[in-house]
């Protein structure tokens, strides 16, 4: 396995691995009628927001993972809103024709492309400690294997080396081994939310 930056020519296989995972950790492939909607959100845009953010796991010349990270969430939510949604928007219309959707999941993952990006207006207390956020995502063939852990330790030493104070992640309720294994690498539950928990982990230029 090679741990590596990721290139825009990965772009391909973030969206199959996204897709291919989506499903808290499961195959979402028949949740979804278009198979790239869910790397539009995602997976794509980190790579064209701040590429050094991004690293991928790589087996016989084939990514099989990824983690992708925002330094500054903030900044990241107002390219997103201003730069990468406005297309996407017009490409994936609200109400979306019934007929081109599998699931509700893909219904509201449309109407969350139309929804403001980012955090809420009064953004919570714990973000200057964990400005940065990440999404990390395995194929099951390299699942188990400690490469989740080293995708994080990678991400991890560039967060330090920018001196970034901390890092979190989103866990979905349906991801159940997800928490366990965040806590074991120094992760702690910043904020219960509606649809699982928020995770932070302070980094060594913490407060």
């Amino acid at each position: 396995m090679l741990i590596r930056p990721a290139v825009e020519s990965d772009i391909p296989y973030l969206y199959e691995i996204c897709l291919k995972t989506g499903d808290s950790g499961k195959d979402a492939s028949p949740l979804f009628y278009d198979p790239h909607l869910l790397g539009h959100y995602y997976a794509a845009p980190y790579l064209f927001f701040d590429s050094s953010l991004c690293f991928i796991a790589e087996a016989d010349y084939t990514p099989q993972g990824y983690i992708l990270a925002a330094g500054d969430s903030a900044a990241f939510y107002r390219w997103l809103e201003d730069t990468w949604l406005p297309p996407l928007r017009r490409r994936y219309p609200d109400p979306f024709p019934p007929g081109r959707v599998k699931s509700v999941y893909e219904q509201r993952l449309i109407r969350l492309l139309h929804q403001p990006a980012g955090l809420p207006e009064a953004a919570p207390p714990w973000l200057p400690r964990y400005p940065a956020h990440l999404h990390i995502d395995l194929l099951p063939e390299i699942q188990g294997k400690g490469w989740g852990k080293v995708l994080m330790d990678t991400l991890f030493a560039e967060l330090e080396r920018r001196e970034i104070p901390g890092v979190h992640l989103g866990v979905g309720a349906g991801n159940t081994a997800a928490p366990g294994f965040y806590k074991k690498i120094g992760f702690s539950i910043l904020q219960n939310e509606v649809w699982g928990v928020t995770m932070g982990k302070e980094l060594t230029h913490g407060f």
